[in-house]
C-alpha cells in the first residue's frame, strides 16, 4: 500500500481527500518541521486524532516528535500506533556498536508505556 501522511496543518482542508484514497491506515505527522528537532504536543494529537476518528475506522498511527515514553504513553492512549525514529537513530549514532544495549532498554520502555496505555 502506498503510505499517505498527513500533517496537523492541513487536516481541515485535506481530510476528506485523503480519507477518500487511503488504506491500510494513516500515518498522523505531529509536527511540522525536521523529525527529531521539536517534540509533539500532545493536546494537539489528541483533538487532531480525534477528528481523523471521526471520519474514518482506519487505525491511525501518530509519529514525528515522539522521543519519550510519556509522550508515547500519552499519544497511544488516542491513536492506534504510536511511531519513534529520531531518538533511535540517535542512540546509534551516540553510542555506535554499544548501541543495542541503550537500543532495548529504550524499546522496552516506550513498549512498556504504550501497553499501559491500553
Amino acid at each position: 500500500y502506498p503510505l499517505r501522511r498527513q500533517r496537523q496543518m492541513c487536516i481541515r482542508d485535506s481530510l476528506p481527500m485523503v480519507l477518500d484514497k487511503s488504506q491500510g491506515f494513516l500515518y498522523y505527522v505531529s509536527v511540522a518541521g525536521i523529525t527529531g528537532k521539536q517534540s509533539a504536543a500532545v493536546a494537539d494529537i489528541e483533538a487532531n486524532v480525534s477528528r481523523i476518528k471521526q471520519h474514518t475506522n482506519l487505525p491511525v498511527a501518530v509519529g514525528f516528535g515522539v522521543r519519550t515514553p510519556e509522550q508515547a504513553e500519552a499519544i497511544a492512549a488516542v491513536a492506534d500506533g504510536v511511531v519513534v525514529g529520531s531518538a533511535l537513530v540517535e542512540l546509534v549514532a551516540q553510542h555506535g556498536e554499544n548501541a543495542p544495549q541503550h537500543l532495548r532498554a529504550l524499546t522496552e520502555k516506550l513498549a512498556n508505556a504504550v501497553h499501559s496505555a491500553r
